[in-house]
């Protein structure tokens, strides 16, 4: 069951096809299927001899790119459980997580090592590390730890129920928990997307996060590494990707929807066509009906955009395509009702139970809403992960146990419409709740965001729960419009109009302009609303003044 015979298979299926695409020195290079395992088992021979062993919590502090992906799988191949932290999240998060973690390795650039350098209390658990990118005082350069010609290296066997990695969540929503990954829930996770996508070896993939490119390889994919930084995915260059997607013929685009907004709107503005392009794939914030619209046309008719929905913690749960969007649900999202997400993938269980701030230690049916009732998502699989690390308050609030199953509880409220598919109405955390009635921030936004001057909103609650009232605040297309008296009215004034006709969202009686939304280091497109709430106070209180 180890997730490294994935790429054992890949190897033995076609050991001459391409597997990696990369940029070196202004240069296009490829990578085979088999250069790519003969490089991760010098490394695992290298880092056994250097004094892993499985079960060790090895560090990956690597930049996206050939190194990056061969060490994955040389750390899987080792039985080790490899790290991933989001370095978007900021030094003091960053240092937090890596104390509780007490790694046994380190793996990364000089700069990792200057931070370890730095903060050595965070880092004293450390007793190897190894330097990838030159040399540092007190780590190994990674040439001389595993020089190359070992030959083939053995998976260390595992059972699915063995821990594979830690993946940490970017602490967007509260503080940044790591996720236990399993063995059997990364061969669950790769199944689902083949299921999902009928993906097929040898299509041309371009991931915009570095982890999306490990499941591209374990899929057969010609994986296409895009010119990024995974810190600020939305600094991109788009000229860099129009190149690559045009010389390789991409297939795929998957990522983060700031990735894809801006190389969509690059296009559109210069009248540039993706006719290559089959598939968009967004994870992480919800995408716009203009958005699916703008690359449907790119897309020269030929393709489509997708939405597939989940967490760190749990994916995928559910999926969307662009045209179900724009055919069936977007006109039920302009009157108010959500968003939809789409029916569950295949193997995953979803269920709405009623909203709770509390533990839920054990499954009972009296838990569950009525049919249509909005409520908290909670979902079974084998895609679920179990446990936080070292985190046992967190694991309780989270997982509902039932028997041998475990339900995740998604922090997400949504409902079950009648044909089964799932609308996700906002985070539970994020639900104004006043003293007669609970407001869903999505629900509010997809009346607001129809409107031409809007270029997204967020409905926000002033004051404390259970006596809050709702804000919606307003990000405009035209950054002049902000400083327009008569065109700021002029939007209010519309902008209630639209909410006027819903029986709800009618109460709200202020609108704010911000200039740009905070957004999350993870995907930059998910609106940080616990600190546009904490400004949407501040203007209240200017204005009260």
């Amino acid at each position: 069951m180890n997730v490294a015979h994935l790429l054992s298979e890949r190897v033995q299926a076609d050991p001459d096809g391409r597997c990696l695409v990369y940029s070196q020195g202004g240069i296009d290079r490829v990578k085979t299927f088999r250069e790519v395992e003969s490089e991760c088992d010098d490394y695992a021979h290298g880092l056994r001899t250097f004094g892993l062993r499985p079960g060790d919590k090895v560090l990956l502090m690597e930049r996206p790119g050939p190194i990056f992906i061969a060490l994955t799988w040389a750390l899987f191949k080792l039985g080790c459980v490899p790290v991933f932290l989001d370095p978007g999240m900021g030094v003091k998060p960053l240092l937090r997580c890596i104390e509780q973690l007490k790694p046994d390795c380190l793996i990364g650039l000089r700069r990792a090592h200057i931070l370890r350098s730095l903060h050595s209390k965070a880092f004293q658990s450390v007793r190897r590390a190894v330097v990838t990118d030159g040399r540092w005082i007190g780590a190994s350069p990674l040439w001389r730890v595993s020089p190359p010609g070992a030959g083939p290296f053995a998976p260390h066997e595992v059972t699915k129920e063995q821990l594979a990695a830690i993946l940490y969540t970017s602490g967007s929503t509260g503080p940044a928990k790591g996720v236990e990954y399993r063995h059997g829930i990364f061969h669950a996770q790769v199944a689902a997307l083949k299921n999902m996508f009928d993906f097929q070896p040898g299509e041309m993939d371009m991931p915009g996060f570095p982890l999306f490119a490990l499941f591209s390889t374990a899929l057969g994919l010609t994986c296409v590494l895009p010119e990024l930084n995974p810190s600020r995915p939305a600094s991109v260059e788009p000229a860099r990707l129009v190149r690559a997607i045009h010389d390789w013929k991409v297939q795929n685009l998957q990522g983060s929807p700031a990735i894809w907004d801006k190389l969509g709107k690059y296009c559109r503005d210069y009248g540039i066509k993706l006719p290559s392009v089959r598939r968009v794939i967004t994870f992480g914030a919800p995408i716009s009906l203009e958005f699916i619209e703008m690359w449907r046309k790119l897309m020269d008719g030929h393709g489509d955009v997708y939405t597939p929905y989940g967490a760190t913690e749990v994916l995928p749960v559910s999926l969307i395509s662009g045209a179900e969007v724009m055919e069936q649900t977007s006109d039920r999202t302009k009157e108010g009702a959500g968003t939809c997400i789409g029916l569950p993938v295949e193997g995953v269980e979803v269920r709405i139970v009623s909203t709770s701030d509390e533990p839920v230690t054990e499954w009972n049916d009296e838990l569950l809403v009525r049919e249509g009732e909005i409520g908290e998502i909670v979902v079974h699989g084998e895609q679920v992960t179990w446990a936080y690390f070292d985190d046992q308050e967190a694991t309780q609030n989270s997982k509902i146990l039932q028997g041998d199953k475990v339900w995740h509880r998604m922090g997400d409220l949504g409902y079950l419409d009648g044909e089964g598919r799932l609308w996700i109405v906002g985070r539970k955390s994020h639900r104004v709740q006043g003293p007669d009635h609970v407001y869903y921030p999505v629900c509010a936004e997809g009346i607001v965001d129809q409107h031409p001057d809007v270029l997204r909103s967020a409905l926000v609650g002033l004051g404390k729960a259970p006596e809050q009232k709702p804000a919606v605040v307003l990000q405009l297309h035209k950054p002049k419009l902000h400083k327009d008296v008569a065109e700021r009215n002029r939007i209010v004034r519309e902008v209630k109009e639209l909410l006027a006709g819903h029986a709800l969202y009618g109460d709200v009686k202020t609108v704010l302009f911000h200039k740009d939304f905070p957004v999350d280091p993870r995907h930059n497109a998910k609106i940080d609303r616990e600190a546009l709430a904490e400004w949407a106070e501040k203007q209240k209180e200017v204005k009260e003044g």
